[in-house]
């Protein structure tokens, strides 16, 4: 058999050997194939506990995978087209970390889209690496983030050439992607490292119809989570390589931060998804879009909703748009989108991504049906008919531009204090504040505190937005420098 045969799942493969050998166990996990907590086992069946287990010979390592688990990577290389992939069990926050901590070191500069996920800020805070923020275009009907032009990497590339990477979002949260394949041709003329966060771009590499995928558009990484929208348990992801990246600094990079004990219900899902991928992709990923697209349809005719696609492409900011994403702005019918998320939940059963101040998102993805897609625009169109009301008085953007003092490390370990937030107007910010999801920081270490930011942090809390990042659990006192 072909050694890069994608019918092959060899962790999951190796898993099923294991268990027909009935060892005795004298190792951890402590539970012992479950028998050391029945109620645990009766929860999640006696199937998972059986193959909940620790690393050893017959089942490889992954912190230095010689046997199954660096099959399983060849596999994933060879399914996303890239040099090398790793298995990621820390979610692909350890994805994006590794990234940075590989590309950047402290005192080294990196061009940053600001509107990222927390997982790369948090990395510039534990490296030291400094941030080159490209403030993202912002839609002026839906209030949100975009991607970013060539005019302004070619501007921070320009007024930066000592930067080491370039850092892009491919796609945003939103759906809406930048010109990756021109980023990377501007950055690598530039002999910079181009870094993409695939967090919600797995559908990418397998399916037709969608923007380009990083591997694909000659990206040195990408963090690809294939627990969002393909198919495997949460928290496993996959970081690719490219290039002349070093497989064997990446996974020292990666060995720092990524658990020993890394577990086979993860990885044996990555195995598993990526096998169901690489030989069905095409077929899972035409129905989901053909479904992305039907509920965009049928929800636009309900009016007052705008479910948005490639309509919104201008060439600049928003260069593509994944269509997988089922994006909706509803702010036109009165109703901040953490209201439609909460009324879909608490009223109709129906649980979607998340909803911020103007927009929600469903995942549609490799689980849904007909019956599940009918539900949700049934109650969209029942919330819009008995809630919709005048949208005058609403908060009307998403994203606000920071005032940059210092990096998010030295604010981050600075000397602080905590004030009133209602008194913070004018300070520098030595914590994050963010609603989650979508995890974008709305202040990040090192950024001035403006009354702008204020308004929209007091209207996110009175709509119901799920508030994370400060010391403060209930965000009524903030840490500033």
């Amino acid at each position: 058999m072909n050694p890069l045969d994608q019918n092959k799942a060899p962790i999951y493969e190796a898993l099923r050997r294991f268990k027909s050998m009935r060892v005795v166990p004298f190792d951890v996990p402590g539970h012992k194939r479950g028998r050391g907590n029945p109620e645990l086992t009766s929860f999640l069946g006696q199937p998972c506990m059986d193959v909940d287990v620790n690393s050893m010979k017959p089942l490889d390592n992954l912190c230095h995978p010689v046997s199954v688990i660096r099959e399983a990577e060849e596999l994933a290389a060879a399914a996303f087209s890239a040099k090398n992939a790793f298995l990621m069990v820390n979610g692909t926050t350890a994805a994006v970390q590794a990234m940075v901590f590989s590309a950047v070191k402290e005192g080294e500069k990196i061009i940053i889209p600001r509107n990222v996920h927390r997982s790369a800020i948090n990395a510039l805070v534990l490296s030291g690496a400094i941030p080159v923020y490209v403030n993202p275009g912002v839609n002026k009907k839906l209030g949100i983030p975009l991607g970013m032009s060539l005019e302004s990497v070619r501007d921070a590339i320009e007024k930066n050439p000592d930067a080491k990477a370039v850092f892009v979002n491919n796609p945003t949260y939103y759906g809406i992607c930048s010109d990756l394949k021109e980023i990377v041709r501007i950055a690598h003329r530039a002999g910079m490292t181009v870094l993409a966060d695939e967090a919600h771009g797995t559908h990418f590499y397998f399916g037709d119809g969608f923007p380009i995928s990083a591997m694909a558009a000659g990206a040195d990484m990408a963090a690809v989570s294939m627990h969002k929208n393909g198919g495997s348990l949460t928290q496993s992801s996959f970081l690719l390589i490219n290039n002349y990246i070093s497989e064997g600094y990446t996974r020292q990079i990666i060995n720092l931060t990524q658990t020993t004990s890394g577990s086979y219900l993860l990885m044996s899902s990555l195995d598993l998804s990526r096998k169901n991928l690489a030989l069905n992709g095409k077929d899972i990923y035409k129905k989901v879009l053909d479904y992305a697209n039907y509920a965009r349809d049928e929800i636009n005719k309900i009016g007052g909703y705008y479910a948005f696609g490639k309509d919104l492409i201008d060439g600049k900011a928003i260069y593509d748009f994944d269509l997988a994403k089922l994006s909706v702005h509803t702010r036109d019918i009165g109703l901040a989108g953490i209201e439609v998320y909460d009324m879909l939940r608490d009223d109709y059963d129906i649980q979607i991504e998340f909803g911020d101040i103007g927009n929600i998102l469903a995942i549609i993805s490799v689980g849904d049906t007909t019956l599940m897609m009918e539900r949700l625009i049934s109650a969209m169109s029942d919330i819009e008919r008995l809630h919709h009301k005048s949208s005058i008085g609403m908060f009307d953007h998403e994203y606000i531009s920071p005032d940059v003092i210092t990096t998010p490390k030295e604010a981050f370990y600075a000397e602080k204090r905590s004030v009133p937030i209602e008194k913070s107007s004018g300070m520098v910010c030595s914590e994050f504040v963010m609603c989650y999801p979508p995890g974008i920081p709305i202040l990040a270490p090192g950024e001035r505190i403006t009354k702008e930011i204020l308004d929209y942090i007091a209207y996110a809390k009175e709509k119901g937005c799920f508030m994370t990042g400060t010391e403060d659990v209930n965000i009524d006192y903030i840490n500033v420098i």
